[in-house]
This record gives C-alpha cells, sequence and structure tokens, in this order.
C-alpha cells in the first residue's frame, strides 16, 4: 500500500495564533507530530502543508518535506487535497492534525489497517468515553456506527439516546484523524458544503450526507489535540507528570 501522511499547519488562529510553532518541551508542537508520524514508519513520505513562510521555514529547519499551499483554502482537508494533487491516484492519505503532539503510533497503524478492505474510501477513529460529563460536553464530538463499524451519524449531542438506561449502552468520542483513498479525498473537497455540515459545525457529516461510508476503528488513544494555549499548559503538565512523548 502507497501511503502518505499530510500535516496541515496553518499560523493564524483565532485562538491560538502561532500555534503550530509554540514551544513544548522545548520543540515545536507540529515537530512532535511530524517526529511521531515519521517514527512510525508507515508511511512512503510524510509532509507538512502549510500557507506560512515562518512555519516552512522552521519545519525545514527540523528536516520535513514542506509544501505550500494557498492561503484561500478554507480547511486542513483542502490543504491536505492540494498537496494530494502531485501524489499518486492509487494512495491512501492520513490527514494528521498539526495540533496533535501525543498522536499513537498504534492508532496511526490501526487507521491505515482500514484500508486492507478495498471497500473502504475513507476511515477514522473513535474511542470509548470515559466519563459521563465528557459525553454532554459539546465539544467532544460522538459517533454511532452500523454493523461493519461504518457511521451512523456524528453529533455534537451524545448520541445514542440511552432511553431506558440500558446498562451496555456505549459511548464513543471521535478522534478527528481521517485517512482517505486519493479519489475520495479529491472528491470530498469538491462537494459543497452540506446542511447537516453547516448545523453541526462537523466536516465530516458532508462525506455521510453524500453517500461516503466512513469506516470507524476503535484505538485507545484519547486524542489530546492543543486548540488554546489552555491546552498547550495541560498537555505540558501531563508530560511533567511522566507521559511520554
Amino acid at each position: 500500500m502507497i501511503s502518505y501522511a499530510v500535516i496541515p499547519a496553518r499560523y493564524a488562529s483565532s485562538r491560538f495564533p502561532g500555534k503550530p510553532l509554540a514551544l513544548l518541551a522545548g520543540k515545536p508542537i507540529l515537530q512532535h507530530v511530524w517526529e511521531r508520524a515519521s517514527r512510525s514508519k508507515l508511511f512512503n513520505d510524510v509532509i507538512i502543508a502549510t500557507d506560512d513562510l515562518k512555519i516552512s521555514s522552521v519545519a525545514q529547519d527540523f528536516g520535513a518535506v514542506v509544501m505550500l499551499t494557498d492561503s484561500s483554502l478554507p480547511s486542513g482537508t483542502d490543504r491536505v487535497a492540494a498537496v494530494a494533487e502531485y501524489l499518486e491516484e492509487e494512495s491512501v492519505i492520513l490527514n494528521i492534525q498539526g495540533d496533535e503532539p501525543l498522536i499513537s503510533i498504534e492508532a496511526l497503524t490501526a487507521l491505515l489497517q482500514s484500508f486492507k478492505d478495498e471497500a473502504v474510501m475513507m476511515a477514522s477513529l473513535m474511542t470509548p468515553f470515559e466519563n459521563d460529563e465528557d459525553i454532554t460536553n459539546p465539544n467532544m464530538v460522538k459517533v454511532v456506527t452500523d454493523s461493519l463499524q461504518n457511521a451512523i451519524y456524528f453529533s455534537r449531542c451524545p448520541i445514542p439516546y440511552n432511553r431506558d438506561k440500558d446498562p451496555d449502552c456505549r459511548y464513543f468520542r471521535h478522534i478527528g484523524v481521517y485517512g482517505f483513498r486519493h479519489p475520495a479525498l479529491m472528491r470530498f473537497v469538491s462537494l459543497p458544503v452540506g446542511k447537516l455540515e453547516a448545523i453541526e459545525k462537523l466536516e465530516q457529516l458532508r462525506a455521510l450526507e453524500n453517500s461516503i461510508p466512513i469506516r470507524m476503528t476503535i484505538t485507545n488513544y484519547k486524542g489530546i489535540g492543543i486548540d488554546t494555549p489552555e491546552d498547550l499548559k495541560k498537555v505540558s503538565a501531563a508530560l511533567a507528570k511522566g507521559k511520554s512523548l
């Protein structure tokens, strides 16, 4: 299988400008993500996609392959697709967010393995919720799946609704790392924003609204992303308590 990891990284951010270059344990957040993906030995190449010359310069200094993309692109997925235009059409491409410095090699391995099934065009990750408070948090996206473990729906609301308090009811949190076969990625970014996507503000619903199945894989990785300076402090504190990079 020909596979690539593409890490979209932009400097502009309303909540955390310059986030990819913020230091964590002495290195830019972006460098931790790139190093983890590179150390996995899963990919033909690991590419950073950015519209920012400062990010490009820093990334090249730590050894990354960088591709500059148009600053007008609306999302990280569009940035990944801009890189994919130069990659083989038979490849599988993983979109690994540049703010996931603790991304698990095991999770990336499991996601790639989804594509051993030739029917899988798009895949992502989910992990069991550990407490009820997180289930009701709209910033933690929930997913329900069918018998083939394809996503039925994603929501910021708790799904399913456990009407009869079934003790076996399980809730899964969506982890926003995606894999695409090349044609599926190019089709995805060509589609208009869907109505459900606009309502929930969840990009992956565009796929479901257009009959692109998303195969979900269970992982123990909890998706420790960094969206704000406060998140960076939390991850730094976790590292200080012994969580390994």
